[in-house]
């Protein structure tokens, strides 16, 4: 009996991706708010990092993933100057649909959670794609 390989892309898979705030990643920098905090949008880019580097490994030759939905709840400001890591953890897989639980820590404090969804697409096609809707 053959066995069946395994799949690339199992539940489980995990990253952290960690960033030490600088003055370009704060609110007032990125254009989200008017205070010398790590910005939101900038929490979000750091978790969806995170999402990338847990299939990372993983991804099946010519094919990336790219993001569909977000929910993610910021919930405390982190200053300049102060490292926060982004966990990631690869917690269903529906198809070509990745859905990730993604954590934002300072230390010991929780600065935001919530849920990341990617799909599986081949990389050269999507390029194509978008290329052709401009």
């Amino acid at each position: 009996m053959q066995q069946q390989p395994e799949p690339a892309l199992t539940p489980g898979l995990t990253a952290r991706v960690e960033l030490t705030v600088t003055d370009t990643d704060t609110a007032q920098a990125v254009g989200s708010g008017d205070v010398p905090v790590l910005g939101t949008p900038r929490v979000l880019a750091l978790a969806e990092a995170a999402t990338v580097a847990a299939t990372a490994t993983r991804m099946p030759s010519g094919s990336t993933t790219v993001g569909t939905r977000v929910e993610l709840d910021h919930r405390a400001a982190t200053p300049v100057g102060r490292t926060v890591v982004a966990q990631a953890r690869l917690a269903a897989v529906e198809g070509r649909r990745l859905h990730f639980e993604v954590s934002v820590s300072d230390g010991d404090e929780t600065v935001a959670e919530g849920r990341v969804e990617r799909v599986l697409v081949d990389r050269q096609r999507f390029v194509e794609r978008a290329a052709r809707s401009s």
